[in-house]
């Protein structure tokens, strides 16, 4: 009977046991299908842009905040075309005008970047501002300062325009101030490598500012130079880093100096054309030696409406930027001091001008009222 009764209990217990390990299986099955499922539910997460989230203080655009400020498709207003993409003009909810740079497709990333890394950390009056960027999926774009006057082209080589002598001065001191801002960057010099006309920006009281930074290189604290591939725009690049690819702060000076012999001529540099920008440095080396009058260099929608003394100074120093070998080309620190030279004096004749009235000027139509 006893045995009969130990048998049963055993029973009991190995049966309860059972069914409790069967349960325990059960409902721990059940979990973990339920936990599949809801991370099969879960949307995947965006893959974050590890180039630009490094960048503090720069704010994120969505796809629609960008699509509501720049508008429908066929009524977007096109400002240009720049290195890596076009350029729209946008409205900001709060009513602020912007430019945005939409990234072409297929175009390496690496333009914006650097675009990107460059102007997010660099604030300077003669530079363009980043205000924002969006990256989602493959569209990319950038958000820019807006400068309401164009570029520097079409004020001075349309006919119906004309940058007074005071005008251009202001714009050349002004841009070396930027480039010396620049080359003389803290973390490193910084090599824009497009200078160009139509990358000088003006804003609504004309005062210029250097834009797109897509084909910019920081050179680190112990370089001089950076052997990199060749870019830029044909009529402005240093012809020995096109031989070599040896990038320098002075393939800058050389753009620089190219704009500059433009904005003292009033001439074309065609792009696709080498021999534009060597006939004008021809004729101004030749100038400069006294082997041709100053006057067959000056732009002559001016009128002679300018001090010879000063375009002779800009005329030297730009001859010295555009020299072949770049050991020969001086230093922006050098080139800002000879602009900023030009434009005290110029302030000078300015505010004797005023003084005297403007009827004992007669060589002064074209003298309009510059911020100083």
């Amino acid at each position: 009977m006893a045995t009969a009764i130990v048998a049963i209990f055993t029973a009991i217990i190995v049966l309860s046991l059972i069914l409790v390990l069967v349960k325990f299986v059960a409902v721990r099955k059940s979990k973990g299908e339920s936990k599949g499922d809801s991370k099969r539910e879960l949307p995947p997460k965006p893959i974050p842009c590890k180039d630009i989230t490094t960048y503090s203080g720069l704010y994120r655009f969505s796809k629609a905040e960008i699509e509501n400020a720049i508008g429908p498709y066929n009524r977007r207003k096109s400002l240009g075309r720049g290195s890596a993409g076009e350029v729209y003009e946008g409205i900001l909810p709060s009513g602020q005008v912007v430019a945005i740079k939409q990234i072409i497709k297929g175009n390496s990333s690496d333009s914006f970047t650097r675009e990107v890394a460059g102007l997010s950390r660099i604030r300077h009056p003669n530079l363009v501002s980043l205000l924002g960027c969006c990256v989602e999926g493959d569209e990319q774009y950038l958000v820019l300062e807006y400068c309401s006057a164009g570029n520097l082209a079409q004020h001075l080589l349309k006919k119906d325009r004309v940058l007074s002598w005071e005008r251009r001065v202001k714009i050349l001191r002004d841009c070396a101030l930027g480039l010396r801002y620049l080359h003389n960057y803290i973390d490193g010099c910084i090599v824009h490598r497009d200078i160009k006309l139509t990358n000088i920006l003006l804003t609504e009281d004309l005062q210029p500012k250097l834009s797109d930074f897509g084909l910019a290189k920081m050179l680190g604290m112990e370089e001089s130079k950076v052997f990199t591939d060749v870019r830029g725009t044909i009529g402005y690049m240093d012809p020995e880093y096109m031989t070599n690819a040896k990038l320098t702060s002075a393939s800058d000076i050389y753009s620089f100096g190219i704009v500059a012999l433009q904005l003292l001529s009033g001439q074309k540099v065609i792009e696709l054309d080498l021999d534009a920008s060597e006939q004008l440095m021809r004729k101004a080396k030749d100038v400069s030696m006294g082997n041709r009058p100053l006057t067959d260099f000056e732009d002559p929608r001016l009128n002679g409406n300018l001090d010879r003394t000063d375009f002779e100074s800009i005329l030297q120093i730009a001859v010295l930027c555009v020299a072949r070998s770049s050991r020969g080309r001086p230093p922006i620190d050098v080139v800002f001091e000879e602009m900023e030279k030009a434009w005290k004096n110029t302030k000078a004749n300015m505010k004797t001008r005023e003084e005297i009235g403007p009827s004992a000027s007669p060589q002064s139509p074209s003298m309009e009222l510059i911020s100083v």
